[in-house]
């Protein structure tokens, strides 16, 4: 392939992974590092450090049509970040001593684990759920316009502790396998802290820029971000995350869940194969 038909597909795979990293708070790494390593061949420690900064992109084009739209909370995600920042760094240097093909079979997993919680579901309220003293002192409550349903959601966070230990292991797996750890932030908040999914996802997109940067410079220093590769990456997500920023809150809260599942199988099933064939 030709360097020109590279750039080519690597921004044409980067717009869509960043428009549905914007939709489902993914982060964009989610489609990004599988077609790169699978795909174009580009090894998958270089695919992880253009993630990286491609994760940083689409915070920045999501994150700012979200709160503007009350979607993302950010007192959850503000106080979200002490454990996935923490998570990143820890991460990041852990993935300097990890085996690539180790490296598949984790990213299979993980995406397996947030596919079948998602399935599973949860209450549709959290009624006769003790709220918590954190989420009290925090003011966590808040609400939004749903323009698919035609009302105001009002909701209230739960288990804000068992949220901020989730985010330190997602914010490691960010870390270490650049994905802007949405695949397990967003069943955390869905399924244990119980917020809406299309907060859920929002909340996301407002938090990953700040985990992937904790981490962004350990790949640099390691040489791990090649601007060829990067680039055209960062561009094609963050046109893709501008787009979905303002598709998310036309679409009904089933079709973003079923989506969100579906890519998750689909990925989880491509690297764990990668990773048991080597």
């Amino acid at each position: 392939m030709t360097p020109i038909l590279f750039v080519l597909a690597v921004g044409a795979v980067s717009l869509a992974g960043g428009f549905l990293g914007s939709l489902l708070g993914l982060g964009g790494g989610l489609i990004v590092v599988p077609v790169l390593t699978l795909l174009l061949h580009v090894d998958i420690r270089v695919a992880i450090g253009a993630s990286i900064v491609s994760v940083i992109a689409t915070s920045s084009g999501a994150a700012a049509a979200y709160v503007r739209d009350h979607l993302a909370n950010m007192r959850v995600g503000m106080f979200l970040e002490i454990g996935t920042t923490l998570g990143a760094i820890s991460g990041a240097y852990l993935a300097g001593i990890v085996p690539p093909r180790l490296l598949f079979v984790l990213f299979g997993l993980v995406l397996g684990y947030s596919a079948i919680a998602m399935l599973r579901g949860r209450r549709t309220s959290t009624e006769g759920v003790r709220v918590g003293p954190w989420a009290r002192v925090l003011r966590l409550r808040s609400s939004y316009y749903d323009d698919a349903a035609g009302e105001e959601i009002v909701y209230q966070p739960v288990r804000a502790r068992i949220g901020l230990f989730l985010m330190y292991i997602a914010g490691t797996v960010s870390g270490l396998l650049g994905i802007g750890s949405g695949a397990l932030k967003v069943p955390a908040m869905d399924l244990a802290m119980e917020l809406p999914i299309k907060v859920s996802t929002a909340t996301s997109n407002f938090m990953i820029g700040v985990t992937a940067a904790a981490s962004a410079g350990v790949y640099f220093t390691r040489g791990q971000i090649d601007p060829f590769v990067a680039a055209p990456v960062a561009i094609g997500v963050l046109t893709g995350a501008f787009i979905g920023s303002r598709t998310l809150g036309r679409i009904s809260s089933r079709a973003v869940r079923s989506t969100f599942v579906v890519v998750l199988i689909l990925v989880a099933t491509q690297m764990l194969v990668k990773g048991v064939r080597g």
